[in-house]
């Protein structure tokens, strides 16, 4: 694995800046827009996954790395569990609840590996 310098190359970082990216996008308009509670909520758990990387990736430990990307994780876990919400209210349109269901396939599967590479 090369060495990584700075938290902006790490792959799943780089996934997790897409979907808040597009967690912000999707829901600045629709009803969501209108849901101050749950889309601060959604844009949140998208942030958290997204910032607790680059947090533990300041961290000098293997374990504190863990740590933080572990907290990522479970953000990514919680960001799924709204997308059936939004779905099932229908917050949103069925082609960005797939999109943001495989953005946060993608980096949560990033994530897990490099937890994995780390222990």
């Amino acid at each position: 694995m090369a060495t990584i310098t700075k938290f902006e190359d790490l792959d799943c970082w780089q996934s997790a800046r897409v979907l808040a990216r597009k967690v912000y996008k999707f829901s600045q308009s629709g009803k969501i827009s209108r849901d101050g509670d749950t889309r601060s909520q959604f844009r949140r758990a998208a942030l958290s996954i997204m910032n607790n990387i680059a947090e533990g990736f300041g961290r000098f430990s293997d374990k504190e790395k863990k740590r933080f990307l572990e907290i990522a994780n479970s953000s990514s876990n919680e960001i799924g569990s709204m997308l059936y919400l939004l779905e099932d209210i229908e917050y949103l349109p069925i082609n960005e609840i797939t999109a943001l269901r495989e953005q946060n396939r993608i980096t949560q599967a990033q994530v897990l590996a490099l937890i994995k590479y780390l222990k």
